[in-house]
């Protein structure tokens, strides 16, 4: 894994936004990722004061697992990880070289494996996929906060 320190060398902390990156090369390295995802959300309340809840904290980590787990097994080469604090929310963004483009598949039971995207829909805020002069970008947004009446953040059911 090749991490950027968080904010390191930026303008003052007011001025910008909070955020960490990291490559990813390797299948070893995606409880790495998870680390990256819950070592920043933790630093988000700790250092800036923003509330993040406990469902969102396992929420990101398992979005950042299956997006990364999704970029290593299908795209050549590494994938590059962004977290990002937006508006009381962590944007999840996950670039890998593989144009092809991911689709979520409908409900089956008996099916194994393949349900990752299905799973970051499910518990994410939006998701979206955009391709890249190289490539692909899927991010992911996830509400920090779950409401005062603790109700669950994120997407509600239809």
């Amino acid at each position: 894994m090749d991490a950027a320190v968080p904010n390191e060398g930026q303008e003052p902390l007011g001025d910008r936004p909070i955020a960490a990156s990291a490559a990813f090369e390797g299948s070893a390295e995606i409880a790495e990722a998870r680390d990256l995802a819950r070592d920043f959300l933790t630093s988000v309340q700790v250092e800036h004061g923003l509330p993040v809840s406990k469902r969102a904290m396992g929420m990101a980590q398992l979005v950042v697992s299956e997006l990364v787990t999704n970029a290593r097994k299908y795209a050549p080469g590494p994938c590059l990880l962004d977290l990002e604090i937006i508006d009381g929310a962590v944007r999840i963004s996950v670039w890998d070289s593989s144009t092809a483009q991911p689709s979520v598949q409908a409900a089956d039971p008996e099916r194994v494996g393949q349900h990752g995207l299905e799973i970051v829909t499910a518990v994410s805020e939006t998701v979206s996929v955009h391709r890249e002069p190289v490539g692909k970008r899927i991010t992911a947004t996830l509400v920090l906060a779950d409401d005062p009446g603790e109700a669950a953040a994120g997407r509600q059911a239809m």
